[in-house]
């Protein structure tokens, strides 16, 4: 019997601590919106797929070896299947052209995940905003929050025909779900939004990251008191340095005890680029610092975070690495791979 006929096996991604990696067939791309397609995903011997919470992500290695993100878009309640969608992206990094344009249906996948930094916690109101396939990890959040829940959805696209789970949305609960198409004079009021919050509302924002930066600001200075969160399609400045101490970059060590090596960090070069010597297969996709691929278990040391994921709480934590941007104030830094 195959690997495929036999199941995927779950075993843990490298760097990633308690992350499932998994093999999973493509059982069918469906059409959602003009340029977005979604992934139907399965286990090929039928067995039950990890548990999920809205909010979390896959990571899907493609044939040609590229590693993507994908948000979850399904039920959490269907442990049969997961449902990611892709926006094709002409000027993109290349994962959309291949999914759009590859016969995957039928394909076995090495799929990480799930794993989440985009978690819904309770609150007493809720307010998602959402720009364009921004909208998929709020949809699963939306269909998550018991009947009695008070929520409203603001989802601005470029026009109504590019807008993906329109209809899903709308069967939830069409009265709490604006649409904002700009070829129909739509237009998303962030301010006068902010101006309506009161201190029990929640915001969660997706999509691109000029529409979250506009959120942040407007509730910062209109609605102080409330909490945001976000996630980001891509670095609010794709390719920019990230902070550098005033002192300059500094060496340092890392040490990995499950391959028994020091390795030593020059100024010009990442943490992820010297592990991958001995790690080769090292999962990393955005390289810098928001997408959460090269995650890995702090084991001693302090890290110099500079991450785009990590709050401030989290970091204080220090737990927890993204070794694509990050560098260590510690002399070692000692990483669980």
């Amino acid at each position: 019997m195959s690997a495929e006929e036999q199941g995927s096996t779950l075993t843990l991604a490298p760097g990633m601590s308690g992350t499932p990696r998994l093999d999973l067939r493509v059982r069918e791309i469906r059409w959602e919106a003009d340029g977005v397609v979604s992934l139907v995903l399965v286990d090929p011997a039928g067995a039950e797929l990890p548990e999920w919470q809205p909010g979390a992500h896959l990571e899907i290695v493609l044939p040609s070896g590229l590693v993507r993100q994908y948000s979850l878009c399904g039920d959490v309640a269907d442990r049969s299947t997961y449902r990611v969608s892709v926006l094709r992206e002409e000027q993109g990094r290349g994962g959309s052209l291949e999914i759009h344009d590859t016969a995957l249906v039928g394909r076995v996948l090495e799929v990480r995940g799930p794993r989440n930094h985009f978690e819904l916690r309770p609150a007493g109101r809720y307010v998602f905003i959402a720009g364009g396939i921004g909208v998929t990890p709020i949809l699963p959040m939306i269909r998550s929050l018991p009947a009695d829940a008070i929520w409203e959805l603001h989802y601005a696209g470029r026009s109504l025909s590019t807008m993906a789970f329109v209809d899903e949305l709308r069967a939830l609960d069409a009265g709490r779900v604006h649409l904002a198409a700009r070829d129909e004079g739509g237009r998303l009021d962030i301010e006068q939004l902010a101006s309506s919050f009161d201190d029990g509302v929640a915001v969660y924002c997706c999509g691109p990251a000029r529409l979250l930066e506009a959120v942040e600001e407007a509730v910062h200075r209109l609605a102080p008191g409330v909490r945001v969160t976000t996630e980001k399609f891509a670095s609010s400045l794709p390719g920019s340095p990230k902070p550098v101490p005033e002192g300059g970059e500094r060496e340092f060590e890392i040490e990995l005890p499950r391959r028994g090596v020091r390795l030593r960090v020059p100024v010009d070069r990442s943490i992820l680029d010297v592990v991958r010597e001995v790690v080769p297969g090292a999962p990393s996709s955005c390289e810098e610092g928001y997408c959460g691929s090269c995650e890995t278990r702090i084991l001693a040391g302090l890290a110099d975070h500079r991450d785009e994921i990590l709050t401030p709480e989290e970091r204080e934590a220090n737990q927890t690495v993204f070794t694509c941007v990050s560098r260590s104030f510690s002399d070692t830094l000692v990483l669980d791979l």
